[in-house]
């Protein structure tokens, strides 16, 4: 019964050390390079959705997806494709060249790098007060 409480305890203190690990203020670097390959990242989502239906749509749409190329829609629709955001390339009025993840994956990289830069300016801050603090002469009395 004492082995199971050792193993026990030994399980706690690795768990504790694991938190406190994780719980390590990160640096501001830390943030600002979540922040940069979140933007690179996003890039490249935006690349690949922007660029999903090839240079020649009618030929995309019928070849490689196997699907009716509506002329008459992408007509009345002419500004869809060439939108920044959301990223849309459509066929016909039911099926998009654009991957169904694009879209919620520029949001949320979107956030990442603004969140990154948030938390590095935050802990850049933080990190100046800290040491402004410390450099300061206290009084003696």
């Amino acid at each position: 019964m004492s082995g199971e409480t050792v193993s026990g305890k030994a399980a706690v203190a690795v768990a504790v050390a694991n938190a406190r690990a994780w719980s390590v203020r990160r640096t501001p670097v830390f943030w600002l390079t979540l922040s940069v390959l979140s933007c690179v990242g996003g890039f490249l989502t935006w690349f690949w959705g922007a660029w999903s239906g090839g240079l020649d749509v009618a030929e995309t749409c019928a070849l490689s997806k196997g699907q009716k190329y509506d002329d008459a829609y992408r007509r009345e629709h002419w500004r869809e494709p060439s939108q920044l955001f959301p990223l849309h390339n459509k066929c016909n009025a039911s099926y998009d060249l654009v991957p169904a993840w694009v879209n919620p994956m520029l949001v949320l990289l979107a956030f990442l790098a603004v969140a990154g830069l948030i938390a590095a300016v935050w802990a850049t801050v933080v990190r100046l007060r800290r040491l402004w603090q410390r450099c300061r002469p206290t009084s003696a009395l």
